[in-house]
């Protein structure tokens, strides 16, 4: 089985999500948007429905797609660690901006 850090690797799969993080689309819509071939979104699709990131359903003769984020929970769960470093490394950031601006007004 493959885990979504693997699925979340290729780029176009990364696309489609942040289009079907705006609103449900169809795979007409994701091949004018991402601009390849509907096989080549549809095999994406498949990829991302396998591994439980993005849901369909039927709408007359069309299947429309949704983003499913429970399973980027875990994604976030690892990168919590690197937010909180990057939190501090901000912080500094901000003093020393802070620092320089009021030395520049002395």
């Amino acid at each position: 089985m493959v885990t979504t850090f693997e699925v979340l690797t290729d780029a176009n799969r990364r696309r489609i999500l942040d289009l079907l993080r705006e609103r449900e689309r169809a795979v007409g819509e994701l091949v004018e948007e991402i601009g390849i071939s509907q096989p080549g979104v549809s095999k994406h699709l498949r990829v991302l429905r396998e591994a439980g990131l993005v849901e369909a359903r039927a709408d007359a003769q069309r299947r429309l797609y949704a983003l499913r984020a429970e399973p980027l929970e875990e994604v976030d769960a690892w990168l919590a660690p690197y937010r909180r470093f990057w939190a501090g490394r901000l912080d500094d950031l901000e003093r020393h901006l802070d620092e320089t601006a009021n030395e520049k007004e002395k």
